[in-house]
């Protein structure tokens, strides 16, 4: 198959790359030049090597002349692109603005959801970001040697029921709970920062909720923890986290689980009915 690669921000491009061509797949990589590691050329050089363009962000159309150059009918996005960016810095090609004034609402899944369905008129269909990294995703039940405790416990389940609503309206993804009190809440500055921000309001022994929103395409805006999720919740004092079993990604998993033993943390993954 030949694979377009819509490379954000983070390490998440370079996985999805080694496990595709890994399975023989031809890629073709369109790389945000606003987000994308600059190590991604080299990357992708292989072997086998790997074609990478670099675009603007809001340059929709040239990434769909690429794919079309390249005989590709099939794409995967990976990696982030800061949400902040839709207050200034994009420039909209006549393909992306006849997508931005269709729009009632900016929002992550409005947008991303209206560029694949102008990819899809375009012969690109848009694949789950985690199909190629599907032993990447969380598992149910408890990852770290320590299990929660009954306060952490009562936390995580006063965190879902708010965390669920929030998801549900696109505001974010994350929370941080103590006490059964919501601490901080993420919108578009990210989870290391709502995990930064919860420790300074809160002190130690905060909970970390990250959902996958009701109904998740799987697509994009898939959520991810790594190894700096860890090292942000040490230095707040936080000591547990949920994540969504089978919605969620985990990079780096040894050295992610690793690290939260040594801090004592627990990491629970939620099963989803």
């Amino acid at each position: 198959m030949k694979l377009g690669l819509i490379a954000g921000n983070g390490r998440f491009p370079f996985l999805v790359l080694d496990a595709a061509r890994a399975l023989g797949h031809e890629v073709t990589i369109v790389a945000v030049k606003e987000e994308a590691f600059a190590d991604l050329e080299a990357a992708a050089a292989g072997p086998p090597p790997a074609a990478v363009h670099w675009i603007s962000l809001g340059q929709l159309g040239k990434c769909l002349e690429i794919f079309a150059g390249a005989g590709v009918a099939h794409a995967v996005m990976a990696g982030q692109v800061k949400h902040t960016k839709i207050f200034g810095g994009v420039v909209p090609d006549l393909t992306l603005l006849s997508v931005l004034t269709r729009l009632r609402s900016r929002n992550t899944d409005a947008l991303i959801a209206a560029v694949a369905d102008v990819m899809r008129d375009h012969g690109v269909t848009l694949l789950d970001s985690t199909e190629f990294l599907r032993p990447l995703l969380a598992a149910p039940g408890v990852m770290t040697t320590r299990a929660p405790s009954e306060e952490e416990q009562r936390d995580f389940a006063f965190g879902y029921q708010m965390a669920d609503v929030i998801a549900g309206l696109d505001i974010g993804q994350t929370i941080a709970v103590k006490h059964q009190a919501v601490v901080a809440v993420e919108a578009m500055e990210g989870t290391d920062e709502v995990i930064a921000r919860a420790g300074a309001l809160a002190g130690s022994g905060v909970a970390i909720v990250k959902v996958a929103k009701p109904g998740q395409d799987m697509r994009f805006d898939v959520p991810v923890v790594g190894l700096a999720t860890i090292q942000a919740m040490r230095a707040a004092g936080a000591t547990a986290l949920s994540v969504d079993a089978g919605r969620a990604l985990i990079f780096d998993r040894d050295a992610l689980l690793a690290a939260a033993n040594e801090a004592g943390m627990t990491i629970v993954g939620r099963e989803i009915a």
